[in-house]
């Protein structure tokens, strides 16, 4: 295929392509989308459920499943000693166990497999287990890992410049420190496989997973099978965020593993309490720093130490907590910087991919201690955002990447004004000195998230899109559709090829037999990869059509065009359908592979240097609260938001995902916690006990704007990711609660002691602890 600017569309899209509702916006309200639990049951399905540990940490002295096997309805029971092949469930680290063997290292944990008739039968026979324990010492936080010197791989540490000597020099410093909660997925629909024996061993499994070739490689070498012996299918999720990044492969196999073992159709649905049990949350995080800073605010030194608690086993735990420190900048240049990361390992159930996938840990650390600068100096914390941001000269990160698109200052300069921040934070100070009870807040703070997977091999994606002889299209590619809208925005790309309504393009469901080794749908690069690689696909079949039809009507290959109108070859124009069945005839093929692989991206890892991204996304967003301080109460009032998403692919899936990624990570922040108990049990496993936002949490007044740029780097219709960027927008939120716990004792020049998620306890905890401080 010839060289062009892969940047460009082929034609302009119509204001009609560029924001298509989701193409399964009607089937969702309507009740009509087919998830993987909702196909109809074969006879003899077995329904399927986990006996779990009910220990931290122990050694299995025995199991009885006597009392298993003789429950109503009860097929078959199985164990480690019944899997052919590889006991393990694992991304990365085999350590990820199907099935406990002798020993467990959470509450939890997988011990036993229960399959029977029905899914309550199997659940209420997996409780008639009897299992013996040695129990064994149990670490259950950071501070009792970081005590034990527990560690899943060894403390990394990312530096420039020698930041004890700077912070030494530094005319002003300040030390200080937060705790930093997890967060559970809590997709709508929970972890769930379908698992149904073929010929001659083969195993077809419809599994609710982001990464359907890992699931297909884990479940083969569970078996004892070739991975082309397995196929993984999945159409659409009910969510994932993440969870269902590495959290599906345990399902996936326990089905898997039963219908090999039965010869009959296996399904796993999760019920939601143990999901919440047995899957991974978001990391939560201890951050210390020791900051150096001069008399404007600029930051001289920073000393920052990110402490993690990874859980039992490793998962993706490496490339998170990587993640973090190469947030940690965020949109700021920190001249001398030291970022020591430690990733402890604790008995608890482990800690997986979250939406961010660890950036929001690393931006919220300099967030905080930007506002602690300001807070010291007497500054808007706005002021002092703005004095460290990146600028021509000094515009290389910790890691060595050069900020070459840094378009940060510019989108906090406009909204800025926009949304006019000066003005409506004169009116928060003159609220706050006239009231007693009710305290408000504001902040703007700004994003700058890196695009692309940070192991690097994972940066490819591949499709196939064929042409049928009557004009119409199907396309497959290896990313998955969570709600995100990555199905239609590929979509849009390929009828933007071919210059025919979207409603002739049908996207099918993604499958490991037609487009393999395929990488998780995640790192917010769906678009980026498989768009581009079906890009290519279609151009391929384009290329080959235009070819064909300048032969058949004797003319120039520049004088065939594909328009809205049909095409153009010669003087003749024809449907695409006939130009589609003229080629058929003309033995032309109408089927095309197409692949993408990221170009200009290498990191280092042992040195933590190099370029891990491929470019930026950048925002802002200006968010404004009120707390009462008699209930610790709090209201997010207003928030404005300014994002770039460079040239949008599809404004409305755009605007959707940056108002959902707001309201995800402002729930992080103040409303969902994780509580577990002295014995490592999740005490919030529902909805009773863990609230995520609801309607009533979205603020009133919620402006969203597009940034009116385009991406420099040429992706696919220079277009930018959207999937996480926005959810650290909401540190808005939390740097503006903190801002009006700090109106309680006005004079302090010392931050409130306010730990995420901010709720109503950990605000009047934060306000008791200022308060009485006493005066600077």
């Amino acid at each position: 295929m010839a060289e062009r600017d892969l940047a460009q569309p082929v034609r302009a899209p119509t204001r009609d392509t560029r924001a298509p509702p989701h193409d399964s916006a009607r089937l969702h309200v309507s009740g009509a989308a087919t998830y993987a639990d909702d196909g109809t049951e074969p006879p003899g399905m077995l329904h399927l459920a986990f006996g779990q540990s009910t220990q931290a940490h122990a050694a299995i002295t025995g199991i009885d499943l006597s009392a298993v096997r003789a429950a109503p309805g009860v097929v078959a029971v199985y164990t480690a000693a019944d899997i052919p092949g590889a006991n393990d469930v694992s991304p990365v680290a085999h350590d990820d166990r199907l099935l406990a063997d002798g020993e467990v290292l959470c509450v939890g944990q997988a011990v036993f497999l229960v399959a029977a008739t029905s899914r309550t039968a199997a659940r209420k026979a997996a409780r008639l287990g009897r299992i013996d324990y040695d129990a064994r010492p149990a670490l259950l936080t950071i501070t009792d890992a970081r005590a034990a010197e527990s560690l899943i791989e060894p403390t990394q540490r990312m530096a420039r410049g020698d930041a004890a000597t700077a912070l030494a020099a530094a005319p002003h410093s300040l030390s200080g420190g937060f705790d930093l909660g997890g967060q559970d997925h809590f997709y709508l629909e929970g972890q769930v496989a379908v698992a149904t024996p073929g010929e001659d061993g083969q195993i077809h499994l419809l599994s609710s997973t982001q990464h359907p070739s890992e699931v297909q490689h884990l479940v083969a070498h569970m078996l004892g099978l070739s991975s082309a012996d397995v196929t993984v299918e999945v159409r659409r999720m009910g969510g994932a965020f993440g969870g269902k990044e590495t959290q599906a492969a345990l399902f996936a196999a326990a089905a898997a593993l039963v219908a090999a073992k039965t010869g009959r159709p296996a399904k796993f649905c999760c019920d939601r309490d143990d999901d919440m049990t047995m899957t991974g949350k978001r990391h939560d995080f201890r951050i210390d720093y020791d900051v150096g800073f001069d008399a404007e605010g600029h930051i001289l030194a920073l000393q920052l130490r990110l402490a993690s608690r990874c859980g039992a086993t490793v998962d993706l735990s490496p490339a998170i907590n990587d993640r973090a420190m190469f947030h940690a900048d965020n949109s700021y240049w920190l001249p001398a910087v030291e970022i020591v990361s430690e990733r402890l390992k604790t008995h608890t159930v482990s800690a997986t991919a979250f939406r961010g996938f660890g950036g929001p840990q690393g931006m919220i650390a300099i967030e905080r201690v930007l506002d602690a600068v300001a807070r010291a100096l007497g500054l808007d914390p706005l002021d002092v955002r703005t004095a460290n941001l990146y600028r021509p000269g000094r515009d290389v990160t910790p890691y060595g990447m050069t900020v070459a698109d840094n378009i940060a200052p510019d989108i906090v300069a406009r909204l800025r004004q926009t949304a006019r921040y000066d003005m409506r934070r004169a009116d928060v100070d003159a609220f706050n000195a006239a009231n007693t009870v009710l305290k408000k807040g504001i902040a703007l703070t700004p994003v700058k998230f890196g695009i692309s997977f940070t192991s690097t091999h994972l940066n490819q994606a591949g499709a196939l899109v064929l042409v049928y002889a009557d004009g119409s299209i199907q396309i497959n590619h290896g990313g998955t559709e969570m709600g995100q809208g990555l199905y239609v925005k590929v979509a849009q790309i390929v009828a933007d090829v071919f210059a025919v309504p979207l409603a002739q393009v049908r996207i099918t469901a993604t499958r490991t037999d037609k487009v393999p080794n395929t990488s998780a749908t995640a790192a917010s690069s769906g678009a980026d990869l498989n768009g581009m690689a079906a890009y290519h696909a279609a151009m391929t079949i384009r290329d080959r059509l235009t070819a064909f039809l300048a032969r058949s009507c004797g003319c120039d290959a520049a004088a065939v065009a594909f328009t809205p109108d049909g095409v153009v070859a010669g003087g003749e124009r024809i449907s695409f359908g006939q130009a589609c069945r003229k080629a058929h005839i003309g033995r032309i093929s109408l089927a095309a592979t197409g692949y993408y692989a990221t170009p200009d991206i290498a990191y280092d890892r042992a040195a933590h240097h190099g370029r891990p991204f491929y470019y930026f996304a950048y925002g802002a967003a200006v968010a404004e609260v009120a707390i009462d301080t008699l209930t610790g109460e709090h209201k997010v009032l207003a928030v404005d938001i300014l994002h770039d998403v460079g040239r949008s692919l599809n404004a409305a899936i755009d605007l959707g995902q940056i108002e959902g990624g707001f309201l995800q990570g402002q729930g992080w922040l103040t409303t969902e916690e994780l509580v577990f108990d002295d014995a490592g049990r999740l005490l919030t496993h529902s909805p009773a006990t863990y609230k995520i936002p609801t309607a009533s949490d979205r603020p009133r007044r919620f402006a969203i704007d597009l940034w009116d740029g385009e991406n420099v780097e040429p992706t696919i219709h220079r277009s930018k990711a959207v999937g996480e960027p926005p959810f650290m927008l909401a540190i808005s939120v939390f740097s503006a609660l903190t801002a009006a716990v700090a109106a309680t004792a006005p004079d302090r020049r010392t931050l409130p002691p306010l730990d995420a998620p901010a709720t109503p306890e950990a605000i009047l905890r934060a306000i008791a602890g200022h308060v009485a401080a006493g005066p600077a």
